[in-house]
């Protein structure tokens, strides 16, 4: 697995957010009949809150991006706009992120974490594999939620791949 880090992301990340994720998304918006390339990236400027959102970086340069939002009005987190540069998706760099995000969460007493992600996706197995289960769908998302548990651990899998471990400060 190659070395990577988080960092806090700022203002000046949001157009590479939106290229990357316009990149990413784009075979499964096609697949669902979806993508509009300036929608898809104007989407993500309008919503885009750096001060939630942490840069991903291998060898100190840009390749991927993940939020984690506080939703009090809802009691939980939402876990958005987690891209990451296709070409290292599925060596462990996304489930090293995630965990870390996850441990965080659960240290720091955040109870319910919830996303939403492209119906066939293979995203959702990442997902799952680190207790996300279905909520709800509809024609193009479905929605999962992950409660805390105290005696949660990631399966053998999970630790295998994950990596370092950067400190996150949640908002």
């Amino acid at each position: 697995m190659a070395d990577w880090e988080i960092r806090p992301a700022s203002a000046a990340d949001v157009e590479a957010v939106a290229e990357l994720r316009a990149e990413v998304l784009r075979g499964d918006l096609e697949r669902l009949g979806r993508y509009d390339s300036r929608r898809v990236r104007q989407r993500l400027r309008d919503g885009f809150a750096p001060e939630c959102t942490w840069v991903i970086e291998v060898g100190g340069a840009f390749a991927g991006c993940v939020a984690l939002r506080p939703d009090a009005e809802a009691g939980c987190h939402w876990l958005e706009h987690f891209y990451l540069d296709a070409r290292l998706q599925g060596g462990g760099i996304g489930s090293g992120v995630l965990r870390v995000l996850l441990e965080r969460c659960d240290r720091d007493g955040v109870r319910v974490v919830r996303l939403n992600v492209l119906r066939g996706s293979p995203a959702r197995r990442l997902y799952e594999r680190y207790g996300f289960v279905v909520e709800a769908e509809d024609a193009v998302d479905v929605f999962m939620v992950r409660e805390r548990e105290s005696d949660r651990r990631c399966d053998a899998r999970c630790d295998a791949r994950s990596g370092a471990r950067p400190d996150i400060r949640l908002a």
